[in-house]
């Protein structure tokens, strides 16, 4: 069997309360990476100093890159994609910390799913002093059994549209979709994990692994999720309900619109040596059934014939939330 190589592709900026958790996470794997590819965005903390040092002393190939002009994590994240000369990358934040086996799963998933284009997990929410908060990822992003099964028949496309489901923190892919992944789109509701995610699905099965590979920090400094330092209890659960408010969030009408548009173009242009079939007509369905919801009449009984075809076609279904979705387009 050919040898997979791994590369762990992080980004960090002004990460060095965190950082060195992370870093001794992957070097403590029981499948360590091929090589580690670090792009700075021009820290001022003590990051820069600690990942030269880390390099230094590193039994794994490193590869530091310092900006020096802050780019924006997503496209800090897809320059050190580019710069990843692995089969496999393997996205990596500054302030988690990996499960021991966590690429030992990845690369036997892939191994035993020849097919699938990306890999990504479950976490479990700690707070910044890694101590449990008795809450998993998933739950709180809303991927629950039934959204599972559906990534499980081949159906992660429509899992992945509407919403937040993959956290980058969580996830690898293979190498061979970087040219359809990238560059990534700068004007959509849609940040580097869920773009890529999305383009891979669009041509590849992607498989989740229901397991926390990786423990997800809270702290007040990140670009996603938590308020202010938990002190207790109350807080806690306080903290729990605004990362859940900002997982759940889903994108408006238009905001899908425009990221059918993109994926659409993206497949056209880049799409050749992919099967690109599925996904272009899901994405003709799926945009003809918003421009149906948008375009309703006034009128309540001018709309229920239209109303009563995306029924009857099984795309309130496929798309939105059934019968529920069809009667606020009757009343609304």
């Amino acid at each position: 069997m050919r040898e997979m190589k791994i590369s762990a592709a992080m980004c960090t900026f002004n990460g060095a309360e965190f950082l060195r958790a992370q870093l001794e996470s992957i070097l403590a794997q029981t499948r360590i990476p091929d090589e580690i590819v670090i792009c700075d965005d021009g820290s001022s903390d003590e990051t820069r100093p600690m990942l030269t040092d880390f390099a230094a002393d590193s039994p794994v190939p490193i590869s530091l890159k310092f900006n020096q002009q802050n780019l924006g994590s997503v496209k800090n994240f897809e320059q050190a994609i580019v710069l990843c000369n692995g089969d496999v990358i393997a996205l990596c934040d500054q302030d988690d910390v990996w499960r021991h086996d966590k690429l030992e799963s990845i690369e036997h998933t892939f191994r035993q799913t020849p097919a699938a284009g990306l890999v990504f997990s479950d976490a479990e929410i700690v707070d910044e002093d890694l101590t449990s908060l008795n809450q998993r990822m998933w739950d709180l992003v809303g991927f629950d059994a039934h959204k599972r099964k559906l990534v499980r028949s081949g159906r992660a496309l429509e899992v992945l549209l509407p919403g937040w489901t993959v956290t980058g923190a969580t996830m690898a892919f293979r190498s061979d979709f970087v040219k359809l992944c990238l560059p990534i789109p700068d004007d959509i509701a849609m940040i580097h994990d869920g773009w890529i995610a999305l383009t891979v699905a669009a041509v590849a099965e992607v498989v989740a692994i229901e397991e926390p590979l990786i423990k997800y920090r809270q702290h007040e400094r990140q670009q996603i999720g938590a308020p202010a330092r938990t002190q207790n209890a109350a807080e806690s659960a306080g903290r729990i309900q605004a990362l859940e408010t900002a997982f759940r969030r889903r994108n408006s009408s238009a905001d899908l619109h425009k990221i059918l548009a993109r994926l659409e173009e993206r497949l056209l242009t880049q799409g050749a040596g992919y099967n690109t079939r599925d996904a272009l007509s899901l994405i003709g369905d799926y945009s003809f059934h918003l421009n149906v919801r948008a375009n309703l009449p006034r009128n309540r009984l001018n709309r229920l014939p239209r109303i009563l075809r995306e029924l009857v076609t099984r795309r309130y279904h496929e798309y939105a939330n059934g019968f529920r979705s069809a009667a606020k387009d009757l009343v609304s």
